[in-house]
C-alpha cells in the first residue's frame, strides 16, 4: 500500500507564536515540537490530536516558499502530507504515473522525516508531501 495514511496537514501562518496560542486553545494542548528547517526557510510546530497531526509553518526568511505562499494566497492550508514506507520507490512510482516531483531526491524535513513534494499542477491544485520516518540505527 503506497500511501499509508494522512501524516499531517500543513498550515501556513504569518506569526507562529500567535498561531501556537490559537491552536493551543483550539486543541486544549500545546504543540509537542517546534523546530526550524533552515533548508526550506521555515519554522514549524506540530500539534497531535488523536491520530492526526497539524503542522504550522512560519517563514524564517522572505524568500522561502511559505513567505511566497502567504504573500500570494494568505494564511491557510498549505499541504497535505502522506506517510509512505519507501519514499524513493513511491517517488519513482508517482513520476512513472505522470506526477511532477519538486525534487529528484528526498530532503530532510521536520519531525524526523524524509520528504518530497508533488507539484500542485499535477494534483488538482493540492500540494502533496510524501513523508517517510527516518529510522535511527
Amino acid at each position: 500500500m503506497p500511501l499509508l495514511k494522512i501524516e499531517h496537514i500543513g498550515i501556513a501562518v504569518s506569526n507562529l507564536e500567535a498561531s501556537n496560542k490559537l491552536f493551543t486553545s483550539l486543541f486544549g494542548k500545546a504543540p509537542y515540537k517546534t523546530e526550524e528547517v533552515a533548508s526550506e526557510g521555515v519554522i514549524t510546530s506540530f500539534f497531535q490530536t488523536g491520530d492526526s497531526k497539524i503542522e504550522l509553518l512560519e517563514a524564517s526568511n522572505p524568500d522561502s516558499p511559505i513567505a511566497k505562499f502567504i504573500e500570494k494566497k494568505g494564511e491557510g492550508v498549505h499541504h497535505i502530507a502522506f506517510l509512505v514506507d519507501d519514499i524513493k520507490a513511491e517517488m519513482k512510482r508517482l513520476a512513472d504515473e505522470g506526477f511532477i516531483l519538486l525534487s529528484d531526491e528526498p530532503k530532510l524535513g521536520a519531525d524526523n522525516k524524509l520528504v518530497c513534494f508533488l507539484h500542485p499542477k499535477s494534483t488538482n491544485g493540492v500540494l502533496i508531501e510524501l513523508c517517510q520516518e527516518i529510522i535511527s540505527s
